[in-house]
C-alpha cells in the first residue's frame, strides 16, 4: 500500500480507537495531520483566552520544516502504535 493510502487508512482507524488518546497524543496526531496535509503552520498564534487553540498551534508549529511525507509516515506510525497498544 502506498503512503497516501496508508495515511487515509490511518485516519479511519484512529476514529475507531477503543479509548481516547491522551492529550499529548491527540496534539501529536493533530500536528502531524496538519503538517502532512497543509505543511508548515501559518497565521498568528491564538491568544491566552484560547488555551486549546494555542496548544494546537504550538504542537503544529513544532513540526515546522518536517516534510509532508515524513509527517504522514509519522502519523501512520503513531496510529499503528495507538491501535496496537
Amino acid at each position: 500500500m502506498d503512503l497516501p493510502a496508508r495515511f487515509e487508512d490511518a485516519q479511519k482507524r484512529v476514529k475507531g480507537l477503543a479509548r481516547s488518546p491522551a492529550t499529548e497524543e491527540l496534539l501529536e496526531l493533530y500536528a502531524l495531520f496538519k503538517q502532512a496535509t497543509l505543511g508548515d503552520v501559518v497565521g498568528a498564534r491564538p491568544g491566552m483566552l484560547d488555551p486549546k487553540g494555542r496548544a494546537k498551534f504550538d504542537a503544529w508549529a513544532r513540526k515546522k520544516g518536517l516534510g509532508k511525507d515524513d509527517a504522514a509516515t509519522s502519523y501512520v506510525a503513531l496510529v499503528d502504535r495507538l491501535v496496537g497498544g
